[in-house]
């Protein structure tokens, strides 16, 4: 089994925290939208406006429930005011409305994970017109749509760690199939295209089959796993760069006649893959703490309100317990490397 320290270069104390966070949504009437929103408080005696919202590419979803716990932990030691939105489903412009009704309400900064590059851009640049900061974390929208972006880890280095779990996991030979969110999901098609070029590059009795897309839906990748294994018997593996797929394929394996002979790995949350790391299911999986992607993200939003950085290459500023981040080029600031995950470490976390 790879060694987990292969991949770790930074500290990953704080994701014992994460159990603490709570975030709950309420669905609407109409069952499209749901809410939930916290305060923190006075606004720390300056006239800026802290009012920041989360706006995810679904509500109901695991790693968003973590990501904006971490953003609601930030912007409660702050003293803003902090709430969440989203859609149900996490289809292209689905987030525009949201967008809309923000930028209405005159909060002082959007942090969005965007369902697609394009789609939301105008949405984004009026709110920008009307003095609201637009940060993307996790998925990013084109530069000229938001302030800066939180990106969770380099597209280059998540590409790489999930690419060389697979290897190991089939004996660097064989069949394996990709399992995405939305075919439009900037973040997915990006280690997707690296992931490829890795594979040719340094794998060349690997074969890439087939890239299907699960739509972040649990049902959907459910059924788009077992499609797979019909349609390739000869499969080895699956990688699944979302944690709703490998999850859902996870489940998928754990109960057939597939477990232990089709290796599943991917990104994915110790909660919902810790059974499966443990029957054997899945032998490690990778990621990032969500929740300091969210902290991250609440705490660029206020440099961003109080003019302490303006999105440009060079900018600093400081991020509560992460400490002093580096705006790059093209306004992306970097929270760290991949971790794996794996049957050695798995108890050491809860989120």
């Amino acid at each position: 089994m790879m060694s987990s320290r292969t991949f770790r270069k930074g500290s990953f104390a704080a994701l014992a925290m994460t159990a603490a966070l709570v975030v709950s949504g309420c669905s609407s009437d109409s069952g499209s939208e749901s809410t939930s929103s916290a305060t923190g408080g006075a606004e720390g005696g300056s006239d800026a406006n802290l009012a920041i919202t989360f706006l995810p590419k679904n509500l109901g979803n695991a790693y968003f429930d973590t990501s904006n716990a971490g953003g609601a932990e930030a912007i409660e030691e702050f003293g803003g005011t902090y709430a969440e939105v989203g859609p149900a489903e996490a289809a292209p412009d689905a987030q525009v409305s949201y967008i809309n009704t923000l930028t209405q309400q005159g909060v002082g900064a959007i942090a969005v994970s965007a369902n697609d590059p394009e789609a939301i851009c105008d949405a984004l640049n009026e709110a920008r017109d009307n003095d609201v900061k637009v940060v993307t974390f996790d998925s990013d929208t084109n530069t000229d749509c938001r302030d800066v972006f939180i990106n969770q880890a380099t597209s280059e280095g998540i590409a790489q760690v999930q690419v060389d779990l697979i290897a190991e996991q089939i004996g660097d030979e064989g069949q394996i199939a990709i399992l995405s969110a939305t075919a439009n999901a900037t973040n997915q098609n990006a280690w997707i295209e690296l992931m490829e070029g890795i594979l040719a590059e340094e794998h060349p009795n690997i074969e890439l089959v087939d890239v299907v897309y699960g739509d972040d839906d649990d049902q959907t990748s459910f059924d788009k796993t077992a499609a797979l294994l019909q349609t390739y018997p000869d499969l080895k593996g699956i990688v699944s760069p979302t944690t709703v797929g490998i999850a859902a394929a996870a489940r998928y394996l754990s109960t057939s006649e597939y477990q232990g002979e089709v290796a599943i790995t991917g990104l994915g949350t110790p909660n919902q893959m810790r059974s499966y790391i443990e029957d054997g299911t899945s032998a490690g999986f990778a990621l990032w703490n969500p929740a300091d992607l969210g902290y991250l993200a609440a705490y660029a939003s206020k440099a961003l309100i109080e003019g302490e950085i303006t999105g440009a290459e060079g900018d600093t500023f400081e991020a509560g317990k992460l400490g002093e981040y580096t705006v790059e080029a093209d306004g992306v600031v970097l929270l760290g490397d991949p971790y794996v995950f794996d049957a050695d470490n798995i108890g050491d976390f809860d989120f």
